[in-house]
């Protein structure tokens, strides 16, 4: 098992060096993608492997070296493939190998296609290194890695930058990448202090050993680590107020939106809690769990609200990403952590999916981002239009598709726990994810052919990345159906979190409550857009100034408020003190630089072989050693 494990582990390493190296310099080479694509999948087929392994013997553990050993401090690099870490592997692998495979089509015209494969290949790397450490530094390497590979993906076409910058900044590559790496740093410094206090207080960074020993810390040390820990998440997950990356996030190719919403990166911060839960399951932590569900449950109604009137494809998914990952939180926040979990893998599976059929539109539409400007498009992608319907389905959690079993699972939760303001905000937040997903498919695919008056001439994707997205839409569909599966295999690393009578009994009338919520807004927005042809989209233009709406369309103005208090003022005072460097501490350099340089001058002239001028310095030179002396005599 162990050589399976370095096989999953390094194989979209040598994928990455492959394209990165030997074809740094060639030109598109097909033959980068197919290899790549190969390497993910037999990855995946070693977690696979690994994970039917689990099951029957349960955790593999391996310690390939020693890392970094000084005086008492001892980490290793070591992996451990559990319960929790086999099932991220899966999810990971399997959303990269179709994610690849359809990036083989997507970026084929792209100049810099080895370069893609190459970063595209590291980012799974780095999430694999992430789920797969047997200790909180090597997690951490992973946390800073796909950081890296996300700044390096979302701003892959940097070269846009100067034909839109000086236009909208927000809209550059280059801005969005820099956002998202240096907001992620903010929140990872939180990250570093819960790490560093984990060590000061138990002397090792071993999950094993330090989950060991929390009983025995203070209470007021885990919740500093627990607090520490989770800002840490709140970035890498984009929850608020580290939330606006992730819908900037989009200039990057669309196969790099994929992978961060529905595997990689944004899931990490949900996966460091699931992975602590021990300590987050501590009755003397209770509050800061509870702050993560109420948290959790504001993103998950915030970001549904905003997506009710986007027009851009992809940042309507992105904001359902946010929404998803507030349900995740609100999970983990009340203990049930295998569900948040189980959550997670079905949203991977139906959020890969829309987000590759939203890139299947855009490659159709010559890149058109707006909604407003589609329509009728079933007709000329009926496969695209299969797929997104599928995932929208899912994600709106209509039975019996993935999203239903899971989310459905969160809500209850909720009701369980009590806490029955959570519990009523997440069920209106499953009516508004029904509106705004099915608002997108009719905009998109029904109505009126309004792309014809811009000329567009969609057709659908290549047929081979089509059948490479078809496992996304069988698990959309399906994977719920295995619930009670994933159940029996989670749980023997994960607490059991089990429904109590009253809640069992009342199971079905608040299933039922949820899907009526998610009809009503499939039903609200057919009626709006569904039918309305030409009309649909003016209805929406009619709102367009109305405070809600703007509101809404503004994202809050939260952006606003981030630019104009933050990011403005730090500018100027960069300028400032850029002004400052330049005017003082370089005016300073340079000075002293001249008073020698003049000095020099000086000494120069003192050395001309001159008999009468040496007579005269060595007499000037005695006349100031008298009077030094003299004055010396005086004071004394």
């Amino acid at each position: 098992m162990e050589s399976l494990l370095y096989i999953a582990l390094f194989a979209p390493f040598v994928g990455s060096l492959f394209a990165g190296l030997f074809f740094a310099r060639s030109p598109r080479t097909h033959l980068v993608g197919v290899v790549n694509s190969a390497l993910i999948g037999i990855a995946f087929i070693a977690s696979v492997i690994l994970a039917i392994h689990v099951a029957k013997y349960g955790a593999v553990q391996v310690t390939m070296m020693e890392w970094i050993s000084i005086g008492d401090l001892t980490i290793p690099f070591g992996f451990l493939v559990d319960e929790i870490s086999v099932t991220m592997m899966v999810v990971v692998t399997l959303v990269s190998t179709v994610v690849h495979i359809y990036s083989t089509g997507y970026m084929s015209h792209d100049k810099s296609y080895n370069r893609f494969f190459s970063y595209l290949s590291a980012f799974v790397f780095s999430m694999m290194i992430l789920v797969m450490s047997d200790n909180f530094a090597g997690l951490f390497i992973g946390w800073e890695g796909v950081g890296v590979c996300s700044w390096l993906l979302i701003g892959f076409w940097y070269h846009k930058a100067d034909k839109t910058f000086e236009e909208n900044p927000s809209i550059s590559p280059s801005w969005a990448a820099n956002e998202a790496f240096i907001m992620n740093r903010i929140a990872d410094l939180g990250m570093l202090v819960g790490i560093f206090l984990i060590y000061w207080n138990v002397g090792s960074l071993q999950y094993d050993i330090v989950f060991d020993a929390l009983p025995q810390l203070a209470d007021g040390i885990l919740v500093a680590i627990a607090i520490a820990l989770f800002i840490g998440a709140m970035g890498k997950s984009a929850q608020f107020p580290l939330h606006t990356w992730l819908t900037d996030a989009m200039e990057g190719p669309t196969p790099v939106s994929a992978l961060i919403h529905a595997a990689t990166m944004v899931t990490a911060g949900v996966f460091l809690i699931i992975r602590a839960n021990p300590l987050y399951s501590l009755d003397a932590v209770a509050g800061v769990s509870y702050f993560i569900a109420v948290l959790g449950t504001f993103v998950a109604f915030y970001a549904a609200s905003m997506a009710l009137t986007a027009r851009d494809i992809k940042r309507i998914v992105a904001l359902s990403t946010l929404s998803q990952l507030g349900y995740m939180f609100a999970a983990v926040g009340l203990g049930a952590y295998w569900i948040a979990l189980f959550h997670l893998a079905a949203h991977a599976f139906f959020k890969a999916l829309l987000f590759l059929g939203a890139g299947n539109v855009m490659h159709a539409m010559d890149d058109e981002l707006d909604i407003f400007k589609m329509g009728g498009l079933r007709k000329a992608m009926v496969g695209s239009y299969i797929y997104m319907g599928i995932a929208s389905i899912a994600l709106a959690g209509l039975p019996f598709f993935a999203g239903f079993w899971s989310k459905d699972a969160i809500i209850e939760t909720a009701f369980n726990e009590g806490t029955y303001i959570l519990w009523g905000m997440l069920v209106i937040t499953a009516g508004m994810t029904a509106f705004y997903s099915f608002r997108q498919v009719f905009f998109t695919f029904h109505g009126e052919e309004r792309y014809k008056a811009l000329g567009f001439q969609p057709h659908d994707m290549y047929k081979y990345v089509l059948v490479a997205m078809a496992p996304l839409a069988a698990l959309a569909i399906s994977f719920g159906w295995f619930m009670d599966d994933f159940k029996g295999f989670i749980t023997k690393n994960l607490p059991v979190y089990e429904m109590s009578e009253h809640t069992h009994h009342l199971a079905g009338y608040l299933g039922a409550l949820v899907i009526l919520f998610a009809l009503i807004g499939i039903a609200i927005a057919w009626k709006k857009y569904g039918g309305t042809g030409a009309k649909a989209w003016k209805k929406d233009e009619k709102l367009a100034d109305s405070f809600v709406y703007k509101l809404l369309e503004n994202q809050y103005y939260v952006p606003k408020f981030y630019d104009e208090f933050i990011v403005q003022p730090y500018t100027i005072l960069s300028a400032k003190f850029w002004e400052f460097d330049k005017k003082v501490v370089d005016g300073s350099v340079d000075l002293i630089a001249r008073l020698f340089y003049k000095s020099g001058d000086v000494s120069r002239d003192m050395q001309n072989g001159n008999l009468s001028s040496y007579l005269n310095w060595m007499g000037a030179g005695a006349l100031l050693l008298i009077l030094a002396a003299a004055v010396a005599a005086v004071i004394g």
